[in-house]
């Protein structure tokens, strides 16, 4: 059998399939912008999806790729049996060979069966293969290359039958099964797909021949395609003779960087060694997913990458490690991986940004854990932990299920696990529904596709402003018409257009359709796919139009003319788009990726992954680097040429675009060269001045700029300008001076604020004589009760030790309204503490008016939501501190007697 490290089995696979006529494809990254219904990359067919579905063309019908992949999380989730098998990880690499109506059963299988057993000579007496209970023509196909018949097993729809969904393209597939163990009485039939780990599955061959409808009939499709999966790491685990993943060259070097760090021998069956795996795989995925531009945080994938992170280093802390220390593991992950994956090397500094970063956060957010931990025990009753109060702990605060245990059973306290497992399961249930709306919404509309068609327009955009052209077609409601009348919506399909159909985040021309008998004004171009009776045709320049006059029929001969002012405001936002992200990669880092971009006459709008807010410093140097090409003004460059020519040019290329053979490369020479078919100023001195209007958070780890330029720049500037004038005038001043007299203002409101609380305080001191003598005596202890109005939270506290000093033995308990909501403010005597603790009197007092509280025994305070309900909370003070004096009457004394 072939011995070979885990670089050279991919290297080995994807040569094979080149030599057998298919393009090698490049891995898609793990977040596809195409398919939102995904959190992350998990099979080599997602990038193809269109591809199978016939929504897309690509200029090759075979191709192979090593795909990244991650599955941690919606519906496949592998996240917490990693560590605890042989074969679980949330990262891996799925090598695969696609047909796309080209090659079929016959193919794929002599693939399949040549490289495994006359390339890398894996030997037939341990190979299993299975077939779809009625798939005939696979078995015999196996048969056919050497396959022993008894060694050719049939299983049913679960095993042996491929779906997308409930309805569209689906198949049987056959799957090769290797016996990795050492004792051939294991080498059997009925462990295959059986129990045990002794015969495991290592190739998957899906032939995707039918199209399921609604009712459930299969329908054979005209171009039978072909999806192969294998794992990359099961492979390596069989060619390299270990029993589990782990010990390949992939991944055990990780392993040993992890026991180096810890001080002690990786020992697979030990804790410790299942601590190690997860160290080991989480660095994986935390490298490959940071440098595909997700960053840890709280929603939908970032929430994911940081439970994988956080599930790291709690395993991590188990092991005694050092803090920080994750980030020397993912910089182990580059070093392996780089020269498959060259996108780490780009991203290393940012990984080990973001991770200390989180690992950081993640000591922080532990302590508040073990702080919110203590606050649940205190309102415990009796000595089980809700399960819901056991989730919030997982969830919000990161701490793992048998960290809960362990801290539970030191107190004295059982976990209601039931209720924890259900309050989970309720969670997985939402994102679940979350997930199938996603799904749902995608396909709304969409009938089972069988065959596409694309109707094509030739554009003169770049050239042209308004051109001749015939009507090819015309779509009613996305149903195809042969003319439309005056008041109607209609997509007007032409032969040839200057329109610039919405693309790249530039936004499609509007303008006017006029023929002898009609005009259309167009409100928006677009690309549109109309799928009708199970054929899907592809519009590339929709006119989304409203007829105004007359009858446009199709074969009429047309006078297309785009608004002419409004383009010619839109390109200088579209190449500043370009200047703006070469700047944001030259002074932020080569981690940033376009994560989005809008490109209208008004200003552009561009998102951008990065895991911090720009500072002024930042904002202003990117401002400085765009301005300086603008003031270069020198030559845009659109030029046309082979795809992996303009990629080996340095050309930047989107993931989620869809790119020709041939492709316009757009460059600012020596700044700047990107793959674009937008339309672009001449010179970058057109666009005239760029400035940011506006940096923000849209999510976890991406951020979002708008800027204006050109014409909407002096627009902006004219509109600031008049404003400063008209501040300046109501403050008597002039715009110069502006700061210096806004901060004299400032400084004198202050005074007056001091002032008027020297003057609150004045009033509350005369108060508090009268206000002692409200005070009541409960069991032998003085108590008040007030409500007060107009203190900062200062004089709040200043008042109640005023009102303490009078009592000189007692409690004061204060509260008042602060920004329509209820403050309260506990003050107990030392002498008095720890009989009565202040902290725990405000949180009782707290949940009164709907909100929570802490602080020290002696001064506590509290805000909620319910300011009706203060008074309740400040009558309610009486009866808190009265029970708790009654439970420490009751508490025996050292002598073993109740005290006194």
């Amino acid at each position: 059998m072939w011995k070979a490290s885990g670089h050279e089995i991919r290297r080995a696979f994807l040569e094979y399939f080149e030599r057998q006529g298919h393009r090698i494809v490049k891995s898609s990254p793990l977040v596809l912008p195409q398919d939102p219904t995904l959190l992350f990359a998990n099979a080599g067919m997602n990038q193809f999806k269109n591809v199978f579905l016939g929504l897309e063309e690509r200029e090759y019908k075979r191709a192979a790729s090593a795909q990244k992949c991650v599955r941690a999380g919606g519906k496949h989730n592998d996240l917490e049996q990693v560590g605890k098998t042989a074969r679980h990880h949330t990262f891996f690499e799925m090598l695969g060979n696609f047909s796309f109506g080209d090659y079929f059963k016959e193919e794929a299988i002599w693939f399949a069966w040549d490289l495994l057993v006359n390339q890398w000579q894996l030997p037939i007496e341990r190979l299993w293969f299975t077939v779809y209970e009625e798939d005939e023509e696979a078995a015999a196909l196996w048969r056919k290359m050497g396959a022993s018949p008894e060694r050719i097993l049939r299983f049913g729809v679960e095993e042996n039958f491929w779906a997308m969904g409930d309805t569209g393209p689906c198949g049987p597939c056959s799957e090769v099964h290797y016996f990795i163990g050492d004792d051939p009485a294991f080498n059997r039939a009925e462990y295959v797909n059986g129990p045990g780990d002794h015969i495991i599955e290592i190739w998957n061959l899906v032939f995707m021949q039918f199209n399921r409808d609604e009712s459930g009939m299969l329908t054979p499709l005209p171009k039978p395609s072909v999806d192969t999966g294998m794992g990359l790491e099961r492979i390596a685990a069989v060619l390299q003779g270990v029993k589990s993943n782990y010990d390949t060259d992939l991944i055990r070097p990780l392993l040993e960087r992890v026991a180096e760090l810890a001080g002690r021998p990786y020992v697979s069956e030990r804790d410790e060694g299942m601590s190690m795996r997860v160290i080991a795989d989480h660095a994986r995925a935390t490298a490959f997913l940071v440098a595909d531009g997700v960053f840890p945080g709280n929603e939908q994938r970032a929430y994911v990458l940081r439970k994988i992170m956080r599930r790291a280093l709690w395993h991590g802390r188990k092991l005694g490690l050092p803090s920080p220390f994750f980030h020397k593991v993912t910089d182990a992950v580059v070093e392996m991986m780089a020269s498959a994956y060259p996108e780490l090397l780009d991203a290393r500094a940012t990984i080990e940004r973001v991770v200390r970063r989180e690992e950081h956060l993640f000591t922080s957010t532990l302590s508040a854990g073990l702080r919110k931990f203590d606050e649940i025990l205190e309102r415990t009753p009796g000595r089980r932990i809700a399960g819901a109060d056991a989730f919030v702990l997982y969830d919000t605060y990161g701490l793992r299920e048998d960290l809960i245990e362990y801290i539970a059973a030191q107190r004295g306290y059982a976990v209601d696990w039931e209720g924890f497992q259900a309050a989970l399961e309720e969670q997985r249930q939402r994102a679940l529904a979350a997930w199938k709306k996603t799904v749902q919404e995608k396909a709304a509309g969409l009938e089972a596709v069988v065959t596409t068609r694309e109707l094509e327009t030739r554009f003169l955009g770049y050239e042209q402003t308004e051109c001749a052209a015939h009507v090819i077609a015309l779509f009613v409601n996305g149903q195809p018409v042969d003319q439309a009348s005056a008041g109607q919506q209609v997509d007007i399909v032409l032969d040839q257009t200057p329109f610039y159909a919405e693309s790249g985040g530039q936004v499609g021309d509007t303008g006017v359709i006029e023929s002898e008998g009609a005009r259309a004004v167009v409100l928006d171009t677009v690309s549109k796919t109309f799928v009708n009776d199970g054929v899907a045709t592809v519009v590339k320049y929709a006119h989304v139009a409203r007829i105004e006059t007359g009858e446009l029929r199709l074969g009429d001969r047309v006078r297309a003319r785009i608004d002419v002012e409004r383009r010619e405001r839109i390109r200088p936002h579209h190449t500043a788009t370009h200047l703006l992200h070469a700047a944001l990669r030259e002074v932020l880092g080569p981690h940033v990726k376009q994560a989005g971009s809008l490109v209208a006459p008004d200003r552009l709008r561009f998102d951008f992954t990065h895991f911090a807010p720009l500072t002024p410093e930042e904002i202003k140097a990117i401002e400085d680097v765009v301005n300086e090409q603008i003031l270069r003004n020198v030559e845009v460059t659109k030029v046309e040429m082979e795809l992996e020519r303009a990629l080996q040019s340095g050309a930047l290329a989107f993931f989620g675009e869809k790119y020709g053979s041939r492709v316009r490369v757009v460059e600012v020479p020596g700044f700047s060269k990107e793959l674009c078919g937008g339309t672009h100023v001449a010179r970058t001195g057109d666009i005239g001045l760029f400035k940011i209007v506006r940096e923000e958070s849209i999510g976890a780890g991406v951020r979002r700029i708008e800027a204006v330029c050109g014409r909407a720049a002096l627009e902006r500037f004219q509109e600031d300008e008049a404003r400063l004038a008209e501040l300046a005038e109501m403050l008597r001043t002039t715009p110069a001076e502006l700061p210096a007299q806004v901060e004299r203002l400032h400084a004198e409101l202050k005074r007056l604020e001091r002032e008027v609380e020297v003057l609150r305080l004045r009033l509350a001191a005369h108060a508090v004589a009268d206000m002692v003598q409200r005070a009541r005596e409960v069991r032998g202890v003085k108590v008040l009760a007030e409500r007060v109005e107009g203190l900062d939270p200062s004089g709040l506290r200043e008042l109640a030790d005023r009102l303490l000093a009078k009592l000189a033995s007692g409690v004061i308990v204060l509260g008042q309204a602060r920004d329509e909501k209820a403050a309260l403010l506990v003050r107990v005597s030392r002498d008095l503490v720890p009989a009565l603790d202040a902290g725990k009197i405000v949180r009782e007092l707290a949940a009164i008016i709907g909100g929570r509280g802490g602080g020290r025994p002696d001064l506590a305070e509290a805000g909620g939501r319910n300011l009706e309900r203060l008074p309740e909370a400040l009558e309610a003070a009486y009866r808190v501190v009265a029970e708790m004096l009654a439970a420490v009457s009751t508490m025996p004394d050292a002598a073993g007697e109740p005290a006194p």
